[in-house]
């Protein structure tokens, strides 16, 4: 039997986090999504195609394959057949996911691709659309969130701990800002699913979110 938890949820909100704990505590797959969409960029970029070549990158498409695989307990992004986890990190191609991830047409590949992911195993799936269009059957949908004050407090202090001057105030502006453009995106924008569960973690620990969304998994299995 496979199983799927959808969480989805404002940037900032401490989505990834939560699904590779929950993943683990689960024996699951976390389908770490943006690392797919950053495969599709390196594929891009190796193949000399810009992120506005609509044509090109319709055709580029259908000669993509990424899916995530653990070995020894790491997960590896696949692009056709190759480990690329030591190529996607670097800033370039963070700019080119940026570019190109707006693209329908790599968009309705990732879709794809993500859904067999699912068919095939047990997985932890987070992002902005999972609940509502990437896995609209899936076992259980979570919208996580937390004000927007909290989203920046936790920025802020990861940000600061890693030695990076910034301003609390304009952290916050841009995060209110993001959920706006994400919210008001035309293809698949940010929203609650209709039979999701609301889990506000303001004033949570990881530790309580984990657990509370395990037990939200457990109940509807009992």
């Amino acid at each position: 039997m496979v199983y799927s938890i959808a969480i989805d949820g404002p940037a900032g909100a401490g989505k990834s986090t939560i699904a590779k704990k929950i993943a683990k505590e689960l024996g699951f797959i976390y389908v770490d999504t943006g690392a797919m969409y950053r495969a599709v960029a390196l594929y891009l970029m190796r193949n000399h195609i810009q992120a506005e070549e609509s044509t090109k990158i319709v055709e580029a498409c259908n000669k993509i394959n990424v899916s995530i695989e653990y070995v020894d307990g790491e997960q590896q992004v696949i692009l056709n057949g190759e480990n690329v986890n030591g190529f996607i990190r670097t800033e370039e191609v963070g700019m080119m996911t940026s570019a190109s991830s707006k693209n329908k047409d790599i968009r309705m590949k990732m879709v794809e691709l993500q859904r067999e992911l699912a068919n095939k195993q047990s997985v932890v799936m987070d992002g902005r659309d999972i609940g509502t269009y990437v896995l609209p059957n899936a076992d259980v949908k979570i919208y996580l969130t937390a004000s927007s004050s909290e989203r920046a407090r936790r920025r802020y202090v990861e940000l600061t701990a890693k030695g990076v001057t910034c301003n609390m105030e304009e952290i916050e502006k841009d995060i209110i800002a993001r959920d706006h453009q994400d919210m008001s995106r035309e293809f698949a924008p940010l929203r609650q699913a209709e039979d999701a569960t609301l889990v506000d973690s303001s004033n949570m620990t990881i530790d309580e979110v984990v657990n509370e969304i395990i037990t939200i998994f457990q109940k509807s299995h009992s």
